[in-house]
């Protein structure tokens, strides 16, 4: 009964510190939870994941050791932040050893995975905390956030002033928060006998596509993953980047980020390095099932992809739009034009917020252009966030069945995807998902605006944030940060970096009443 107690507290904590309405769960749920045997949620098997979850985060802080010893820094706030990580890991792990993880319900899940975030963004602020250079908590709880999330909006002013060590963190953070932790979850958490599928699904919108029932799976999207990092690392450190640099942007690219470790972002970079991210920026927003079917030499799979395609094609177009508005609007040849607007282009539907040229000074179609861009999205199975191509694709195949009803009333054509019919429920999941994403982008914007901050810094920095893309316009723009916003705006980004991460309707479910209800 204490540890029912605790659990409940902990979590009552947790609801009213994020400023969500906790109150909507009346005395009657509170008494069925805390019945014998009519336990809505098991604490305990929450906790052992938990454990898993810090296990893993203690391990990575040892990562930037050797950095800090390199370059010749503190090593202190790793090892403190690795010590104090493994034990609260031990904590949770001895509370929680005889827990039976087989009994896991979907509501654990959701609560685990939800959690999990929270924890991970609140661990891994630590060393700022620790190392000084993010003397604010709710500062460092927003870098935190936005690396885990692979989102990038930063509050540091200056970061080519912070030690090696740090700066390989945040953009190791990217690295991890990105496919890096999903892949890690799969295969280490069916050692706790947890169904892979059963977990994972909640987690990154891979769902909708690869069922990883097998560590096999696990292992080859991860060598995906490594294979794309090691290859742009390689690439970069063969033009202007050194070594180090070269590693940072591979993280931050690779995982969507967009962490820099300069002032400018890549605009401090030749055209080679330009080119070479934005490729692997293209390539990152791509869907792991794609690369999973080419690993199998399943080529038909991977060519009979409509999101693919349709991804490509919102690539193209987009980008020859950019192109010309910037050759009309300048004097720029049509190289620079060519490689600016792709390099925007991709870096805003990729998600991964990267710049290779101040697009604030870009006219104003160039700026509607960004804009809409940032409800775009890579490809569902990609480390990118936003609405994603599929979600525009079956809107778009939705309008058209409208038009042809229109016009044939006896019409039955059914909406496929990839030659599947897309059946009336996951249709109707994936229309909500649009409209509570635009809802959520609203309200976010007017909560935003309340604190102070001017109505187009406002939105774009809650598009930028739900989407994980990082820049904004205003004065939240490429070569700008969030260091200015007040702190219940950080808190509430934060909160949509991590509600986005978890592609909204997770999060979102444990605040409804059927959540709580037997």
């Amino acid at each position: 009964m204490t540890n029912q107690w605790l659990f409940i507290t902990q979590n009552l904590i947790l609801f009213n510190s994020s400023r969500v309405n906790f109150y909507n769960i009346n005395s009657d749920y509170l008494y069925e939870f805390l019945m014998p045997g009519m336990k809505l949620i098991n604490p305990l098997i929450i906790l052992r994941i938990l454990s898993t979850i810090l296990l893993i985060e203690s391990i990575c802080f040892l990562f930037c050791v050797p950095v800090a010893l390199i370059y010749r820094e503190q090593s202190n706030p790793f090892i403190w932040s690795s010590v104090i990580t493994g034990l609260i890991y031990a904590l949770f792990r001895i509370v929680s050893m005889k827990t039976d993880m087989e009994k896991i319900t979907n509501r654990d899940s959701y609560m685990a995975v939800t959690l999990s975030w929270l924890v991970f963004t609140l661990m891994g602020s630590l060393p700022y905390l620790l190392s000084g250079t993010i003397p604010s908590f709710i500062n460092a709880f927003f870098e935190s956030t936005s690396g885990f999330s692979t989102t990038g909006a930063s509050i540091l002013t200056d970061v080519e002033t912070l030690p090696y060590s740090i700066l390989f963190w945040r953009s190791f953070t990217h690295w991890i928060g990105g496919l890096g932790i999903i892949v890690l979850v799969i295969i280490i958490l069916p050692s706790l006998k947890i169904a892979g599928y059963q977990l994972f699904s909640l987690e990154s919108s891979l769902k909708e596509k690869i069922h990883p029932k097998t560590k096999a799976i696990g292992f080859r999207v991860m060598f995906i993953y490594i294979g794309l990092t090691l290859a742009e690392i390689l690439l970069l450190w063969m033009g202007d980047m050194n070594l180090f640099d070269s590693a940072c942007h591979s993280f931050g690219t690779i995982a969507t980020g967009g962490f820099s470790t300069k002032n400018n972002s890549l605009q401090f970079y030749s055209d080679y390095s330009q080119y070479v991210v934005m490729i692997f920026m293209f390539l990152a927003g791509t869907s792991q099932v794609v690369y999973y079917y080419l690993l199998k030499l399943n080529f038909r799979k991977a060519r009979q992809n409509e999101e693919l395609w349709f991804y490509i094609l919102v690539v193209f177009v987009a980008g020859v739009f950019a192109t010309i508005i910037l050759i009309t609007s300048s004097n720029r040849s049509l190289e620079e034009a060519f490689r600016e607007g792709y390099f925007q282009v991709i870096s805003i539907i990729s998600c991964t917020g990267f710049a290779s040229a101040d697009f604030l000074f870009w006219p104003v179609s160039g700026l509607l252009l960004i804009f809409i861009l940032m409800f775009a999205g890579g490809m569902t199975g990609s480390t990118s966030g936003g609405i994603k191509m599929a979600r525009h694709l079956i809107v778009l195949k939705n309008i058209k069945h409208v038009f042809v009803r229109m016009n044939h009333p006896q019409a039955t054509a059914s909406i496929k995807l990839n030659g599947k019919v897309v059946n009336e429920s996951i249709n109707t999941t994936i229309i909500s998902f649009v409209f509570l994403y635009i809802f959520l982008f609203i309200t976010g914007t007017i909560i935003v605006v309340i604190t102070g901050v001017d109505p187009i810094t406002s939105a774009t920095s809650v598009a930028t944030c739900m989407a994980g893309i990082g820049p904004g316009l205003g004065t939240v723009g490429p070569m700008n940060n969030f260091a200015h916003m007040p702190d219940v705006s950080k808190i509430v980004l934060s909160l949509l970096m991590i509600i986005g991460r978890l592609e909204i309707i997770t999060a979102f479910a444990l605040f409804s009443k059927s959540f709580w209800r037997l």
